[in-house]
């Protein structure tokens, strides 16, 4: 059985087809159009899909995927075992709530702390008797950058590579800027796994997101090191997990 999951985020959309569980075909996309969810369709033989989206409209999306699919409207009231505290439902953020399901299915009775850096950078914890509470929501990298350039009025927009992993010293006004947003982050998320570490036994860091990879290697030499899990895929495996939930439900 071949499934259809679709990550709509602010910046990159990710579609990937899994057999089962088993990933088989993973793309990441500026927008994604009714041709390449088709062609994928087809390619596949695809029977289910679902999609998270930050976004509201996309019934175009939506109706390609009705037609051609089993379609699974994913909502953060689909809920695969997780007692959630969280108290505003309606706000809490697709692509968050995939993630916490994910974990749920893959890192069974652990205490979870989970690090998307992407867009915006969040950390949400799921503890060892599945219980979710919430979390934190801060700037991402470039949102930093961007900030920085847009609420002053003489610093520039320093442009950053994600493929730069070294910090610089800070000689001028661009590399002072770099130093500034790249250890303040680092800063930031050592700060956070700290906090959870002392609050929860044995924990479990899993890091996804576009610039989790940075991160990761900033990361290297902390005394957190090992218990750090970089899984790019968690959202997608989130929803994949939806769709499998669905089906026992039917059954």
């Amino acid at each position: 059985m071949h499934n259809l999951v679709i990550d709509i985020g602010n910046t990159n959309s990710k579609l990937a087809v899994f057999n089962n569980r088993k990933l088989v075909e993973y793309q990441t996309l500026k927008q994604v159009t009714a041709e390449a969810l088709i062609s994928l369709i087809k390619q596949y033989k695809v029977s289910n899909s679902t999609i998270s989206s930050v976004a509201i409209e996309f019934e175009d999306i939506i109706g390609v995927l009705k037609e051609n699919t089993n379609y699974i409207e994913f909502s953060t009231r689909i809920n695969t075992g997780i007692k959630n505290h969280y108290k505003t439902l309606s706000t809490l953020g697709l692509d968050r709530w995939a993630k916490i399901i994910a974990a749920h299915y893959y890192y069974p009775k652990r205490n979870c702390f989970i690090i998307d850096a992407g867009t915006c950078i969040t950390y949400d914890l799921l503890d060892s008797d599945d219980a979710y509470f919430g979390g934190s929501i801060s700037l991402g990298l470039h949102m930093r950058f961007e900030a920085l350039h847009h609420f002053t009025r003489r610093l520039p927009l320093v442009k950053w590579d994600r493929g730069e992993t070294e910090i610089p010293a800070g000689e001028d006004t661009p590399t002072a800027i770099k130093s500034g947003v790249l250890q303040g982050v680092i800063n930031e998320v050592e700060g956070f796994i700290s906090h959870k570490n002392k609050e929860n036994k044995d924990l479990t860091v899993l890091m996804t997101g576009g610039d989790a990879a940075f991160l990761l290697k900033q990361l290297k030499n902390s005394i957190f090191a090992p218990q750090i899990i970089h899984d790019p895929y968690l959202v997608l495996k989130g929803l994949n997990e939806v769709i499998a939930f669905e089906y026992v439900q039917k059954d």
